[in-house]
């Protein structure tokens, strides 16, 4: 027996010898679970039974009552207690385009369902907030009384005005995007659910045709929004963005048409960009557009390949790669930094466009061209993932941007619910200046946990100040999150790949 242990002893030994080398330090499985819990700490609405954040509970109960429509539900969009609509549709076609991506490691990882669930989520509010053809409610809530209040969305009392587009005040950004993110959606629940992706689709398409028809900028239709997601880059892109994710749903060739025809005219092939955002959506065009496979059709190809070009510029960018010095600038620890509000919301959206566009030039056996020099799919993805792990705690202050990660993590998130006690443990009602005084201003953690989101980020010199107060660094998005999700996933399914094809070969005689 005692030789036995022995044996057992060595072989257990030898074996964490061998594997020890290919361990790596992050537990990739465990950021996809927690990034996916996340947006349950973000529902509005009637909170379903089976909710894992307990310190949340119910709120916005009353949306849309006022105006006569039913828009109980959504997300918030980060640290307050507004329902944008903009962000809100392209944090869904962002989660959506992941979790398709990636669809079978986010299964293998355990967190397909609850995928579909955060998807859903807002999916359902978006059916609901398009109520007719040509009319959608695109926010909830008034920024101005909102901000002057430091409240779980629990307790608030402030006015919660809705806002709407319709034929007579357009917004084909939001009313684009929203088509995008339905579109999107109804690919991921197409054999989960196909009645729901149908209607989803259907919905999708109206949306679509009510933002290019009755073209303009949402937020000259709804001013008060300009203070917080005003459209800078137009809603060109957002037409483009939403006749690709169409012609991916259906393989309707009047989609690509569009998007092909259009390309000159709204800048599609016009625009060599370097950053990805809720505003700007130009590099996920060109990126969706270079991965299309060529024809036999030289007008066509031509047409594809000015948008493979711009999508082309734009990796080599994240790279610092192109010739001309038109280049996303880096942190001296090496993370990609575009500017100081919420700098990683960049970063997230061009991990997965890189990691995307990384798996499709494997998949195809090409690489690419930076100028003069040959990059390869393998050294795009080694580049996406250095920058996931920097999120993830290696930087240079070893902090882990994704809440509740690693050992060390923000602990004052710039968020009212996660920083004012739960309503698991106090019902109280907290008042709309007393949680400034009592909660806000305080130095001690917050007391709930934000676990899955990604806040704003490092300033320029890889620094970051963990007070609540600062929430050009401390205060977490959505859309932060969403992209980052079917990434997490594949890294899990590679790094157990790994660990399982180094084992040591063992064998008894």
């Amino acid at each position: 027996m005692e030789k036995y242990l022995i044996s057992v002893l060595y072989w257990i030994i030898l074996f964490s010898i061998s594997v020890l080398p290919f361990i790596q330090s992050f537990n990739y499985g465990e950021a996809l679970s927690k990034s996916i819990l996340y947006f349950e700490a973000q529902r509005s609405g009637h909170l379903p039974y089976n909710q894992r954040v307990k310190w949340r509970h119910h709120s916005g109960l009353s949306d849309g009552l006022l105006e006569g429509v039913d828009l109980v539900g959504g997300y918030y969009d980060a640290g307050d207690n507004i329902k944008f609509g903009l962000p809100m549709a392209f944090t869904i076609t962002m989660l959506s385009w992941s979790v398709l991506q990636y669809q079978e490691q986010v299964a293998a990882g355990g967190e397909f369902q609850n995928a579909l669930d955060a998807i859903k989520w807002a999916t359902d509010y978006f059916i609901k907030a398009h109520p007719e053809p040509n009319v959608l409610w695109v926010q909830v809530g008034d920024g101005e009384s909102d901000h002057k209040c430091w409240q779980r969305p629990e307790d608030m009392r402030t006015s919660r005005p809705a806002y709407k587009i319709d034929e007579e005040h357009p917004g084909s950004e939001v009313a684009g995007e929203t088509a995008a993110a339905l579109a999107a959606a109804s690919i991921v629940f197409r054999e989960n659910n196909p009645y729901y992706s149908h209607l989803l689709l259907e919905h999708a398409q109206q949306l679509f045709e009510f933002a290019d028809k009755f073209r303009g900028k949402y937020d000259e239709s709804i001013e008060v929004v300009k203070e917080y997601y005003a459209s800078t880059s137009g809603y060109k892109d957002e037409l483009l963005w939403a006749a690709l994710w169409l012609y991916k749903a259906t393989h309707k060739f009047d989609y690509l048409n569009y998007a092909l025809g259009n390309g000159e005219s709204f800048n599609g092939t016009t625009w060599a960009i370097r950053e990805f955002s809720w505003d700007l959506k130009f590099a996920g065009v060109q990126v969706l557009v270079a991965m299309l496979p060529r024809e036999n059709n030289e007008e066509y190809n031509k047409i594809l390949q000015e948008f493979h070009s711009n999508a082309e510029h734009y990796i080599c960018a994240q790279l610092n790669r192109n010739n001309n010095n038109a280049n996303v600038p880096r942190t001296p620890g090496g993370l990609l930094y575009i500017r100081e509000w919420n700098a990683l919301q960049y970063v997230t959206t061009a991990i997965l466009l890189l990691m995307v566009y990384s798996d499709h030039l494997k998949a195809t056996n090409q690489n690419m061209q930076c100028g003069q020099v040959l990059v390869t799919g393998d050294e795009i993805y080694a580049f996406a993932k250095m920058q996931v792990d920097y999120i993830l705690g290696s930087n240079p202050i070893g902090m882990s941007y994704l809440v509740g990660y690693g050992s060390k993590y923000p602990q004052r998130v710039h968020h009212r619910g996660a920083s004012i006690e739960g309503h698991d443990k106090n019902i109280r009602y907290t008042g709309c200046m007393e949680g400034y005084k009592r909660w806000f201003k305080t130095q001690d953690p917050n007391p709930n946990v934000l676990v899955g989101a990604i806040i704003g980020g490092p300033d320029k010199n890889d620094q970051f100040y963990d007070q609540r107060s600062n929430f050009v660094q401390s205060e977490a998005c959505t859309y932060n999150t969403a992209p980052l999700v079917g990434v997490f996933a594949k890294l899990h399914v590679l790094e157990n790949k790994n660990l399982v094809d180094n084992l040591p070969f063992l064998c008894s005689s």
